[in-house]
């Protein structure tokens, strides 16, 4: 295949793109294996038996990190792109297939082109992951995490607000996803206050079930109360919280938001942001999803041009300077997310001031690299 005059997809392309697949398989091995072993050595209060005596079970330990490690691999994909961009060229250097390849009249950017490629196919498929794991894993995660860490069949929070769809306030004493009593979503403790045809209106109720009515799902109200607050005498009761639109996954993102809001996907942030669109953490996180699957080719640009052009038996040189370019772009991007997450920074340049001084720094190193 041929572009504006180069071969692409050719013997050598696909020789290296060959082994930065084998690489990759092994740095994702390597990587995430360690990671969910530090894990799982910090939390080996999951095998301990409960005070009331039961035994949690190796079966749901096993099964919590089955469905974590997608999220795991999320957190160090960079680092797993990083380790097999430098494992691919490792390999070429120690056989002098590089040296052949320049010797071909191939240059050291065209020669790279099939590892920068794969980078930027990791960062596409990092996005895509942590909006397929989130939708469809996230919740079945959530519960095991809760009944390990908890120690408890069903999860509860409590006392916490909520904003439905329209920015009412909604005050929770305690909810329950998956009440075992009733087999559906309980709230109890329930206080909404609302503007309705121009008054402020407050709504509550002991408890509330999420039930079918009239071919719709709806809040049932147990003990419930509707009081108009400008007026007297206005207290009646009400069945149904037709007022305000609140499912139950709401409430349960809402939660997560404020509880694990680094593991939000792109898609609940925005649904976040539509209720709270003045939240600078939700804004910072939004950028945040953009820019960090493009630290799977900064990392390269900046690591790579250090171990090309070493003499022989000084690579390991090169890759630990590289490695240490890295380390201070996560450092930096680290301090600059979290200053947008508490508002000092403005969530665009918390989120895209670490990928663009070391993408730049990386373009640089890599355009001038010796070879």
């Amino acid at each position: 295949m041929r572009v504006f005059h180069a071969t692409f997809a050719g013997h050598l392309d696909r020789y290296i793109g060959r082994l930065f697949v084998a690489s990759y398989a092994t740095a994702l091995l390597l990587v995430v294996g360690l990671a969910v072993i530090f894990d799982l050595t910090a939390h080996l209060s999951y095998f301990e038996r409960w005070d009331d005596g039961t035994e949690p079970g190796a079966w749901a330990v096993a099964h919590y990190y089955l469905l974590n490690t997608p999220f795991v691999f999320l957190q160090v994909a960079p680092y797993v792109t990083l380790t097999a961009g430098l494992f691919t060229v490792s390999r070429l250097l120690k056989h002098s297939e590089f040296t052949a390849s320049l010797a071909a009249g191939v240059s050291a950017h065209r020669t790279l082109f099939p590892v920068l490629g794969g980078a930027v196919l990791a960062a596409a498929g990092m996005f895509a992951l942590r909006e397929y794991a989130t939708a469809n894993l996230g919740e079945r995660r959530d519960a095991l995490r809760d009944y390990l860490e908890n120690q408890r069949f069903e999860p509860v929070f409590e006392d916490f607000w909520v904003r439905d769809q329209a920015g009412n306030h909604v005050r929770i004493e305690e909810f329950r996803p998956h009440s075992a009593e009733f087999g559906t979503a309980e709230i109890r403790g329930l206080r909404v206050v609302m503007k309705a045809g121009g008054a402020w209106t407050r709504i509550t109720a002991d408890r509330a079930l999420w039930q079918q009515q009239g071919g719709r799902w709806g809040w049932l109200l147990v003990h419930g109360e509707r009081e108009i607050v400008e007026r007297e005498a206005s207290r009646h009761g009400v069945q149904w919280l037709d007022d305000i639109s609140l499912p139950p996954e709401d409430i349960s993102l809402w939660i997560k938001g404020r509880q694990h809001a680094l593991e939000l996907s792109f898609s609940e942030v925005n649904a976040l942001l539509a209720r709270d669109p003045d939240n600078a953490a939700y804004q910072t996180l939004l950028q945040y999803h953009l820019t960090f699957p493009l630290a799977n080719v900064v990392l390269l640009l900046v690591a790579l041009p250090f171990l090309l052009g070493r003499e022989r038996g000084k690579a390991i040189e090169g890759v630990m300077l590289g490695l240490l370019c890295c380390v201070f772009y996560f450092c930096a991007e680290f301090l600059a997310r979290e200053l947008g997450i508490e508002g000092v920074l403005s969530p665009l340049l918390a989120s895209w001031l670490p990928i663009l001084l070391f993408g730049s720094l990386g373009l640089a190193l890599y355009d001038s690299m010796r070879t």
